[in-house]
């Protein structure tokens, strides 16, 4: 009982934390660390007798080193090349291409509810290419809204549709995905198509016509009020490469299909695919520039672009993992599968605490990804207790921890978009709420008819 109220101390602490700003990181290895010097100070074991120190004191900070070092595998690494190559491709406009030819034949639409749904579709499939949701709300403000706003659609309706676009369209290069596969043992293609797209894809197209309804009801009801900012819009380059630069953000998801379900006779993992897509894009820099010098010093941006992959979300997962483990030496994760396994429903009782803190946290901070991160460690463990298949509570909490960010008033893409029409975060929620909702209702059902 003791080891329980210490760690629920210590949780809400860590919620506490990221409520009042302090970076999830950095509130997630506090929270790790605490639990794991409560758990000496209890006497329980921190590492094996072949990895302690020596002493039970130091053990907590020798357990920072060893969950580093088997995060920076294959995981690690995989994430930090993906966040490196999209960096790139921003870098050198690619992005850029891609997002505007995919605009082009929106503008050739006049219907203006025909294109909410479209729109949602189609900057859904944007989000494979810009996976900030933040980045890729003010892209398409930039060059998406205006002209939206100029065929009679309103500012709220446009701004809504623009900041749920990036939520959970099933793809590899997610760094969510690549975590959850590897968490749970299934190869990364399989995970993404046979678990990901069987609930996101019904999901998505429920919200397309939860969008649509919404939307055209909430206009007749409250005529807009919101007007562009121009001052707040993003500044276009006027220096964009060629159009069939379009096609290289998208090379690394072209090739794992490619390799992954076509020519599966050879085995190439999502790094080396994203090494081979870098390669070819430094070929094609080489020859259209016909100057090696600067070629090779934007190729510096990749490396970046590895170094805040690290720091975003490789150093969160480590803190993750670390919170997990101070919970898994106080017998926390084994007490709470033992309360529940008995009972009937018990998957379904999980499933909901679990993507019900996930929403809460994800409502407080922006983004329940955090939580996520925190959670999908011990998830396999839990499931297997309880005798539930371990997607049940992954795709759910997965799902909605990147649904969330569109209806916290304080999450990034809400707050670029409200800054530009001039309106008020609720506002803007207001709008996104009821899809988003359906989205949410839905990732559970489904979760629950497909995996239980």
């Amino acid at each position: 009982m003791t080891e329980l109220i210490f760690a629920l101390v210590v949780v809400v602490l860590v919620g506490y934390l990221i409520y009042k700003k302090i970076n999830a990181t950095i509130a997630l290895f506090i929270g790790g660390i605490l639990l794991l010097y409560g758990a000496a100070f209890m006497g329980h074991t921190i590492l094996p007798e072949d990895e302690t120190t020596g002493s039970v004191w130091l053990d907590p900070i020798k357990s920072i080193t060893t969950i580093f070092i088997s995060n920076l595998g294959n995981i690690g690494m995989t994430i930090m090349v993906l966040f490196g190559f999209s960096t790139y491709m921003t870098h050198i406009g690619a992005n850029e291409v891609t997002v505007q030819t995919l605009m082009k034949p929106l503008s050739k639409i006049k219907s203006v509810y025909v294109l909410v749904p479209v729109i949602f579709i189609v900057g859904n499939l944007l989000s494979l290419v810009v996976p900030s949701a933040s980045s890729l709300a003010v892209l398409l403000m930039a060059t998406l809204y205006p002209v939206l706003n100029r065929i009679g659609m309103s500012s709220l309706t446009a701004g809504a549709v623009i900041a749920t676009t990036a939520t959970i369209m099933p793809t590899p290069l997610g760094a969510d995905n690549v975590i959850a596969a590897q968490t749970l043992g299934i190869d990364l293609m399989d995970y993404v198509l046979k678990y990901h797209a069987a609930i996101s894809i019904p999901t998505l197209l429920l919200m397309t016509v939860a969008h649509y309804f919404w939307q055209k009801y909430m206009d007749k009801k409250n005529p807009n009020t919101g007007e562009i900012d121009d001052s707040k819009l993003q500044v276009l380059r006027d220096d964009l490469p060629p159009a069939y630069y379009g096609i290289l953000p998208v090379l690394p998801l072209i090739l794992i299909t490619v390799f992954g379900i076509f020519i599966t006779s050879i085995e190439i993992g999502l790094v080396e695919i994203t090494f081979l897509s870098l390669i070819v894009t430094v070929i094609i820099e080489l020859l259209r520039k016909r100057k090696a010098q600067p070629v090779f010093e934007d190729l510096m941006v990749f490396f970046n672009g590895m170094g805040n992959g690290l720091a975003m979300v490789v150093a969160l997962l480590v803190a993750a993992s670390l919170l997990v483990n101070g919970l898994q030496t106080l017998g926390i994760v084994e007490m709470l599968t033992d309360s529940v396994k008995d009972i009937n429903g018990a998957g379904m009782i999980l499933m909901f605490a679990f993507s019900g803190v996930t929403a809460l946290i994800g409502l407080i901070s922006g983004g329940g990804l955090a939580v996520f991160y925190a959670s999908v460690g011990m998830l396999p463990d839990i499931a297997e207790n309880v005798g539930i298949n371990g997607a049940m509570l992954t795709i759910p909490m997965q799902l909605i921890a990147n649904l969330v960010r569109s209806i916290s008033p304080v999450a990034a893409c809400i707050i670029v978009v409200c800054s530009i029409i001039k309106v008020s975060p609720i506002a803007v929620v207001k709008r996104t709420s009821v899809p988003i909702i359906v989205g949410i209702i839905s990732t559970l059902v489904l979760s629950y008819i497909m995996f239980s």
